[in-house]
């Protein structure tokens, strides 16, 4: 599972890095680089809740693997499109773009849901932590790898290099046992079974509230779809810099994530999870402002460290608050979330520059994030003092109890801590 997700890892930053720096020296137009992110968004979002209800019926190993072999197939015929771009051109890198989002649409879900069977419930905070660092580190690499290949060996030799990683990934997940199949209630239809992954979430609040928190702030607050400007016309540091501004984020989820391999953010994990999101503005705030490589550098690292804390915070919500049965629907919101963060806030970003200006579209988009953290502080008071603590993710693994059963019943008596099946005291 770990050499799975660096491959993959590795593979997509460095594909988002080559085809974003691409179609911006082709378009020099920042609503490109928004367009770019709806054209995925719009299949992976929309299929985003029925993939999770395929999840929960079928085999979760077999669709990640078809879905993976996707991507080895449109990293090819990126190549092939960039070999001939007076023929086909950027209608062709959208279309094959659309192609993988469908692709994505069924791969998040069922990946999620086939993660949790592999990882012990004992070891979720660890495990959370451990998969985090070993993408991270992926994402590290990646973006540099993509920088540089499409410096020296261009976008054909870079695409070729993109789809030889997503065939490794393949590989390491096929040598990966299969799992049961979760239990699946018959006489429900594919609408219900749907409806009840988004029910379930809608009405639990350390579940939507953590989801809304990170939907809205990195909605407005990410600037990662606007770096080939910055790189390009601001900073004026080429492609090669504009790998390495990649890499600063990862670099910073990476180093709290490895640490969090040995001390967990799950104390108050509320309270960081607030703290965590709030510094992310504050770093995509002074990012805008910058006109220096270096500070610009360290602003996009700390973006990372605050939000590496989130990652592993939301990760272990709804690892630890999803039933069995429904890992593959809920795992399909919470994509629905990220995905709209990241495909659609991308689009926003992209719209947003186009009437601002670059810089001051992502200044303000930091601001909106602090709001949106004082809003969600007010409206979900329950997360803000929710504490995951991880001895107590350890001991219900071992009860005959399940643990997502504990959980429902304490949330049944109104008892916030033994909901979360955590926490030493509030």
């Amino acid at each position: 599972m770990l050499g799975e997700r660096l491959t993959n890892a590795l593979a997509a930053t460095a594909l988002a890095t080559v085809i974003g720096y691409q179609i911006y020296q082709v378009t020099h137009n920042p609503l490109a680089l928004g367009l770019l992110g709806l054209v995925e968004a719009i299949p992976a979002l929309g299929l985003a809740l029925f993939g999770g209800h395929v999840a929960d019926r079928g085999d979760r190993r077999l669709i990640v693997l078809v879905t993976s072999a996707v991507n080895v197939v449109c990293a090819g015929a990126f190549a092939v499109i960039s070999a001939t771009p007076t023929l086909m051109g950027l209608t062709a890198l959208l279309a094959v773009i659309f192609v993988s989002g469908l692709a994505s649409g069924f791969f998040r879900p069922a990946l999620s849901a086939f993660e949790a069977q592999v990882i012990p419930l004992a070891q979720a905070a660890r495990g959370q932590s451990w998969m985090s660092s070993v993408g991270l580190a992926g994402g590290i690499i990646g973006p540099a790898l993509g920088g540089i290949a499409y410096a020296l060996i261009g976008a054909v030799g870079s695409y070729t290099l993109i789809a030889v990683l997503f065939a490794i990934s393949v590989i390491c997940l096929s040598q990966i046992s299969r799992k049961e199949r979760p239990e699946v209630k018959h006489d429900e239809s594919m609408w219900q079974s749907i409806a009840q992954g988004a029910t379930y979430v809608a009405g639990n609040q350390y579940l939507v509230g953590s989801m809304a928190l990170d939907l809205f702030a990195v909605l407005f607050g990410g600037a990662m779809a606007m770096l080939p400007i910055f790189a390009s016309d601001i900073l004026k540091v080429g492609s090669v810099g504009l790998g390495f501004l990649r890499v600063a984020p990862t670099l910073g989820a990476l180093l709290v994530t490895l640490l969090g391999t040995r001390r967990p953010p799950t104390t108050h994990a509320g309270r960081n999870l607030f703290l965590s999101v709030a510094g992310f503005g504050l770093s995509i705030i002074v990012f805008a402002l910058s006109q220096n490589i270096v500070l610009s550098f360290l602003a996009l690292f700390f973006s990372g460290v605050t939000d590496g804390i989130s990652m592993i915070i939301r990760g272990l919500i709804v690892r630890i608050m999803s039933p069995e049965q429904m890992r593959g629907r809920i795992a399909s919101v919470s994509w629905v979330f990220i995905g709209a963060s990241n495909e659609i806030g991308a689009f926003e970003s992209g719209i947003a520059a186009s009437l601002l200006g670059v810089a001051p579209s992502v200044f303000w988009g930091g601001v909106v994030t602090l709001i949106v953290v004082g809003l969600t502080a007010v409206l979900a008071p329950k997360l803000r003092v929710l504490n995951l603590d991880a001895h107590q993710i350890d001991a219900s693994a071992t009860q005959k109890v399940p643990a997502e059963a504990a959980a429902e019943a304490a949330e049944a008596s109104g008892d916030v801590r033994a909901a979360a099946t955590l926490g030493e005291g509030l």
